[in-house]
């Protein structure tokens, strides 16, 4: 151990055991603490997850409760495989990889719609427990057959990854901002557009106005989503790929 009680080297939670060899069996598993968590970030966002407020959810002593966790970055990494758990695999690929990514991709920004907290802990916590392996495994098996090398497919399956969370963070700001400020999404987007109406009338923006004008609108963020997560799956499906 080091001077500070650490360990000399950093220890991933799934390396350890879960219970010792002898002495009584746990009151506890992990995956029951993790959802203790999950449950107190889902309600009041991952800053409100401490050691003593899962403690009290699970019944336990604060101290107990490292027995269990030895600390919170464990207990947020325990918490993200939990939520990647909910991933609905089949049993196998179907064949049409770009298929099968956009399900999972749309599996993911529904994960991150359920559990706001979660973009962010990705980000902050890139250990892969069992259940992010077993992602892993699928997303593999899905391109087994695509022609990309081993490393345009781990390449391909964080950039699927990123853009999501990116996506989703963007979606998680704005109903933020939106609940803050008391204006729907609708409202503020009404807003913004009458100001760009009255900016490139001036004549100052020639090609903002040009662009705006040939764009028309948005469109459903669904239909919004599965097109941005098809370009990324086309950018790795031709030839220039390799």
């Amino acid at each position: 151990m080091a001077a500070s009680g650490r360990a000399a080297v950093p220890e991933v939670i799934w390396a350890r055991p879960e219970r010792a060899g002898r002495g009584p069996r746990p009151a506890f598993t992990r995956d029951e603490i993790a959802a203790a968590a999950v449950r107190i970030a889902d309600e009041s966002g991952l800053a409100a997850v401490s050691m003593r407020r899962v403690a009290t959810a699970v019944g336990c002593g604060t101290m107990s409760l490292y027995n269990y966790v030895p600390g919170k970055d464990d207990l947020i990494d325990l918490m993200v495989d939990l939520a990647v758990g909910e991933y609905r695999l089949p049993d196998r690929p179907s064949g049409d990889w770009r298929a099968d990514l956009l399900h999972l991709a749309r599996q993911a920004r529904a994960m991150m719609r359920r559990h706001p907290w979660l973009p962010g802990a990705v980000l902050s916590h890139t250990s892969l427990g069992p259940n992010a392996l077993r992602y892993m495994e699928h997303c593999l098996a899905v391109l087994e057959d695509s022609g990309l090398d081993d490393a345009l497919k781990l390449e391909l399956i964080s950039m699927l990854n990123g853009t999501v969370i990116a996506m989703a963070s963007a979606e998680q700001a704005a109903a933020e901002r939106a609940k803050e400020s008391g204006h729907s999404p609708e409202q503020r987007q009404a807003a913004q557009a009458g100001y760009l109406k009255s900016a490139v009338a001036t004549g100052q923006y020639p090609l903002v106005a040009r662009v705006l004008a040939g764009s028309g609108p948005v469109g459903d963020p669904d239909e919004v989503f599965a097109r941005l997560i098809g370009r990324v799956l086309d950018a790795y499906a031709g030839p220039a790929a390799g």
